[in-house]
């Protein structure tokens, strides 16, 4: 069996393992995969154990998605664009990043949820690991406006300026505000702060909503609830982030193997085994 894991700290909660699993059994690819709590000051050390252990690649998640975009020998051009992995491949001593955080997310919406993102006014809250690696598939999708909003303002003009080229190539109207100064209301509002981790309310009023608005959490269960009724009680639709991770881990599982999985299967299982 080829070694899998996921990495970081909390890990515990983590469906990876399970997803992973059905991924292997349904396309009958010899994958064990494991999780992995990693000391926040040893994130580096800890891969390279797993690389000694004989590891073929592992899913990076919080806090290390820029950390592991330091370690890797060379990044993807998504993963370089994001400037944060949450897909490490092992060949040999060479350590290669990725980042399909973005493609799974315009997956989920566009493909499982029915939300087309092209044309439509999107409101992306804030500028970390998880923001960062869905921006520029986001832009990629053709909205017609996105807005970066987050606490420090400066972190989202960073990352407005490393999409620009993208943005103007896709003919998407591309801002960075602080958080205080969103103004409008938006189509689609995606929550990549980590607020929802923290337990803190929602960062932004409900008037950013417009009718029928698509709100979507990158997190899942517990964490996402309060996100998820706030959109609801302000007329949107609220979406967690558990499509997001299963076609994210999707397109990890090709990256490795070289096989796409049955998502939307596994994705049906995954709410039907996860408590209402």
């Amino acid at each position: 069996m080829d070694q899998y894991c996921v990495m970081g700290n909390p890990v515990e909660h983590s469906k990876s393992p399970w997803i992973h699993a059905r991924f292997a059994a349904l396309t009958g690819e010899p994958v064990a995969y494991g999780k992995r709590l990693i000391p926040l000051d040893d994130f580096a050390g800890s891969v390279r154990a797993f690389m000694r252990e004989g590891g073929r690649g592992c899913n990076i998640t919080l806090p290390f998605k820029f950390e592991a975009a330091a370690v890797v020998s060379r990044r993807t051009a998504r993963a370089a664009l994001a400037d944060a992995c949450n897909v490490l491949s092992f060949e040999g001593e060479t350590i290669v990043g990725d980042n399909t955080d973005g493609v799974g997310l315009v997956a989920d919406l566009q493909r499982n949820a029915g939300v087309q993102i092209a044309g439509a006014e999107v409101l992306l809250l804030g500028a970390g690991g998880a923001a960062a690696g869905v921006l520029g598939p986001i832009l990629e999708a053709r909205p017609r406006r996105v807005v970066v909003a987050n606490r420090t303002a400066a972190k989202a003009e960073a990352l407005v300026a490393r999409h620009a080229t993208l943005a103007a190539a896709n003919e998407v109207q591309l801002q960075a505000v602080p958080l205080e100064a969103v103004a409008g209301s938006f189509d689609i509002v995606l929550n990549a702060t980590a607020s929802s981790l923290a337990g803190a309310g929602v960062p932004v009023p409900g008037s950013v909503l417009r009718p029928g608005a698509l709100a979507c959490d990158l997190m899942y269960g517990p964490a996402a609830a309060p996100f998820l009724q706030w959109a609801r009680e302000h007329g949107a639709v609220g979406r967690d982030g558990l499509g997001m991770l299963v076609e994210q881990a999707a397109e990890a599982f090709l990256v490795w193997r070289g096989v796409r999985p049955p998502s939307a299967k596994v994705l049906a299982e995954l709410r039907a085994e996860l408590p209402a």
